[in-house]
């Protein structure tokens, strides 16, 4: 949780403000003048340009050091991950700022679910409003999100808020060949991957490149299973692209985890209540499962995603331990 002297600084016009901005971002890159143009209009603020590792690493240095209370990520899900890592790696949650996130990438799906609609230059026009406002200021709008923990043995942990296995994990592979390259982005981007993954599933479940992921799972009471699943999801988010809300667990936890398993009966059937949550109705003996919890280690040798950056799991490095980390706070405009 953030610390009460920075929501303060807000209210009174007293901030320290940063942004930090991905110009190569699939809808930063498409109004890449018009931003420009905006961010040169708003004074006051510390800018970062990140486009490669170095240039993330500099950058959130020098946000650490100038203190900044308030955080602006203008980019997508992946720019928003490349931060919030070297944030935990670097500073004390409770010296944290507080987070803003402008959807500008090819994928928004956490500025979305905390609720920062508009294009990127309609939110900045926001934000200019926002910091012209004599004090003291309204109070701001703040939600907080848990943050998805995944750690195996003998790498750096890893932060996100969104960890996809089997077909999410493909379906972003099959995201960075040629239809990329066209520009498309948001919910059109994010449909043609879905129906390119659910085309996979129907015609080439014997293709490797859409191949489920075999899982062996730990319960409480220590016993092992293993599952061939279609698909695996962990998320600290609310609600996915496109509104999708595919989990429907009611335990009192922070993560929602669904499984659905290879050859789940009446698959088609199914995704009409899988994506939209109503899924109470569907069973666990047909391979559909749904909760809420605090920790969950997988045992796996595949890819797995995390805020849409691939990543490889290995059984030798013991189990993918995935745990509930924050909550962090973000201000939404």
């Amino acid at each position: 949780m953030v610390a009460p002297l920075r929501i303060h600084s807000l209210e009174t016009g007293t901030a320290r403000v940063g942004l930090i901005l991905n110009p190569l971002g699939g809808k930063a890159r498409k109004r890449h003048n018009l931003i420009k143009q905006l961010l040169a209009e708003i004074p006051g603020i510390h800018q970062w340009i990140v486009t490669t590792a170095a240039d993330f690493d500099a950058s959130v240095k020098a946000l650490i050091q100038a203190k900044i209370d308030w955080l602006i990520i203008l980019g997508g899900d992946g720019t928003f991950q490349g931060i919030l890592n070297r944030l935990y790696a670097w500073l004390p949650s409770e010296q944290w700022p507080v987070l803003t996130i402008i959807p500008g990438g090819t994928t928004n799906m956490t500025a979305l679910d905390l609720g920062m609609r508009g294009t990127p230059d309609h939110i900045l026009r926001r934000l200019t409003h926002y910091l012209q406002q004599p004090a003291p200021r309204p109070a701001p709008v703040l939600v907080e999100r848990p943050v998805l923990c995944i750690e195996q043995t003998g790498r750096e942990k890893i932060y996100g808020m969104f960890l996809g296995l089997g077909l999410i994990a493909r379906g972003v592979k099959f995201s960075r060949s040629s239809i990329k390259q066209i520009g498309i982005t948001g919910d059109i981007f994010t449909t043609l991957i879905v129906l390119r993954s659910l085309l996979g599933t129907f015609l080439g479940r014997p293709q490797p490149e859409w191949a489920p992921v075999q899982i062996t799972i730990e319960n409480e009471t220590g016993s092992r299973r293993e599952e061939r699943y279609l698909l695996v999801l962990v998320s600290a988010l609310e609600q996915l692209l496109m509104g999708i809300r595919p989990y429907w667990g009611n335990e009192s936890a922070p993560l929602h985890v669904t499984f659905v398993r290879q050859y789940s009966k009446k698959f088609w059937c199914s995704i009409l209540p899988l994506i939209t949550g109503r899924g109470h109705n569907l069973k666990k003996e047909d391979g559909y499962v749904s909760y809420n919890t605090q920790v969950l280690e997988l045992s796996l040798d595949d890819e797995y995603i995390v805020d849409g950056e691939l990543f490889h799991a290995s059984r030798q490095h013991g189990p993918l331990r995935i745990s509930a980390s924050g909550p962090i706070t973000f201000l939404v405009l």
